[in-house]
């Protein structure tokens, strides 16, 4: 079961949008369409260009099975560490239940500490108790309330 782990280009991004498009939340929020809306290039291209975000999938066979983006943040805090974020964790739909999910994490999780961070964090939806159990069988504990304002 072994996952090719790089950078996503251009060419990943439709596959990506898909991906995270195909849940009961994803499909509120994202446009999956050909071709794809503008907003998802332009952030692409952002995400790209800044040397403290990567957007990451993963590869079984060829074939992107899984995507993430991690962040990594400077901080005052915590004597100057580091932290890095998790966002968008998504496998698609087809190789879940298949420890995809876990390996990508894992990866992620090492990726953090090569940047020398002293903490990951990540936001997870209320409604997602499969993923709460996901996340603390990994090690992560809930420690912080998060909170939102949307702007739009």
């Amino acid at each position: 079961m072994k996952l090719k782990f790089r950078q996503a280009t251009r060419k990943d991004l439709s596959e990506i949008v898909r991906m995270l498009a195909d849940d009961f939340l994803g499909t509120t929020r994202e446009r999956y369409e050909n071709p794809l809306p503008e907003s998802y290039v332009k952030a692409f291209e952002e995400i790209n260009a800044d040397k403290n975000n990567e957007l990451i999938v993963a590869e079984k066979d060829g074939k992107i099975v899984g995507t993430l983006q991690i962040t990594f943040t400077p901080s005052i805090s915590f004597q100057g560490g580091k932290r890095a974020t998790v966002e968008s964790v998504r496998v698609d739909d087809k190789y879940r239940g298949q420890g995809f999910g876990k390996e990508l994490m894992k990866w992620a999780i090492n990726r953090a500490r090569e940047e020398n961070c002293v903490a990951m964090q990540l936001t997870t939806n209320s409604d997602r108790k499969d993923a709460h159990r996901f996340y603390e069988d990994l090690g992560f504990k809930g420690t912080h309330l998060g909170m939102k304002l949307y702007l739009k």
